[in-house]
């Protein structure tokens, strides 16, 4: 599995990753990025929701299918 923190073959360091929060930081402010990475949870969320969703309904048909 590919590593989340790799960027075009070479991994992200401690250094670039504060200076990727100190940029949110700036453009959003303090009070927007918890309303950001909360609206990203959720979304997340729904997909991995979606996903199960059809995987389930794929074994139903697949079920339906050997009967």
């Amino acid at each position: 599995m590919m590593n989340l923190f790799v960027l075009l073959g070479e991994p992200l360091s401690f250094g670039h990753i504060l200076l990727i929060v100190l940029v949110l930081a700036i453009l959003f402010g303090g009070k927007k990025i918890p309303e950001l990475m909360r609206g990203l949870g959720q979304g997340i969320h729904e997909f991995k929701k979606a996903s199960k969703g059809e995987e389930e309904k794929s074994e139903n048909e697949i079920k339906d299918e050997k009967k």
